[in-house]
């Protein structure tokens, strides 16, 4: 195995995805080849003002550099120095019936360099849900695809990565979950590289099963203004993490990347208020209370 093999894997994703999303939207993603002046490039498929999504991007790149980011070296210092090598597919789609949910999901590999030392190398990924209102069907249907996707890897492997995406996406200074969760894994090299390009690829495999069924069964749901102002407001705390907390824009951003593709990622409609909450016993606050709450869905 080798980074031949996972590049050819990710652009091959990136293919089957964008296919599959084009069926259930009827119209057709643009996409942009484009080159980075640090080193490699990318290849962005992106929808606006679809039948179906709002906005969305499947995006795909390969990046190399002299030196890794702070973002990167944050939890390693140890790698501070080292040339890297860096690709993956990240996608995320923002139906605009209030009734779908917004879906993000993301792999990667990474390899760190330096002379005279072995290559240090790791996957990461996952994905995660985050509805406006909620559904326990959606809710179990996703967590239980991506159950499935890491079943041949042990009875252990799917609560870890479940508690982790738990802990990463989430609001520090809301205390409050982005979502309803899903997986999420980073630094993932052990036992070995076939093993953990494996998973990785179980995990990018089992995407459109996790989402499709659900966007299919909301997409024609009726909705109002009511429903679309909420949706615009939780769209807002999207916007927070990924410019906040996300380490995956950080990396981008810090290592030159195409900023209309890291930037893909945010909603195209969205609101914010002072000190909004919900009415109680309203749709939008059992939201809150039934299912922002890093429940065991399955």
């Amino acid at each position: 195995m080798s980074t031949t093999h996972v590049k050819a894997y990710l652009t091959q994703l990136q293919n089957n995805i964008v296919t599959g999303l084009e069926q259930i939207d009827g119209k057709r993603f643009h996409c942009d080849q484009w080159d980075r002046s640090g080193g490699g490039g990318g290849k962005s498929a992106v929808i606006e003002e679809g039948n179906v999504l709002e906005r969305g991007g499947v995006n795909f790149s390969h990046v190399h550099g002299s030196g890794l980011p702070a973002s990167a070296t944050a939890a390693r210092p140890e790698l501070s120095g080292r040339s890297f090598e860096a690709m993956g597919v990240s996608l995320v789609l923002h139906p605009r019936n209030p009734y779908a949910p917004t879906v993000h999901m993301n792999v990667r590999y990474f390899e760190a360099r330096k002379e005279g030392a072995e290559p240090v190398w790791w996957f990461g990924g996952g994905m995660d849900l985050t509805p406006y209102y909620g559904f326990e069907e959606d809710a179990i249907h996703f967590h239980q695809t991506c159950k499935d996707a890491l079943q041949p890897f042990g009875e252990s492997c799917h609560p870890r990565l479940k508690k982790w995406c738990d802990e990463y996406f989430f609001l520090k200074h809301r205390n409050e979950p982005r979502g309803i969760g899903g997986i999420f894994f980073d630094d993932w090299n052990q036992p070995d590289f076939t093993t953990c390009f494996s998973l990785t690829q179980n995990v990018g495999n089992h995407f459109l099963n996790a989402y499709h069924p659900i966007l299919e069964r909301r997409k024609d749901t009726p909705y109002g203004e009511r429903e679309r102002d909420f949706q615009a407001y939780r769209r807002g705390r999207y916007v927070e993490f990924n410019l906040v907390w996300d380490r995956g824009t950080l990396f981008g951003l810090q290592t030159g990347g195409r900023t209309e593709s890291i930037l893909m990622s945010l909603p195209p409609i969205v609101k914010w208020r002072y000190n909004w909450t919900p009415e109680t016993d309203s749709p939008e606050n059992r939201l809150y209370t039934d299912f922002l709450i890093g429940k065991d869905w399955v």
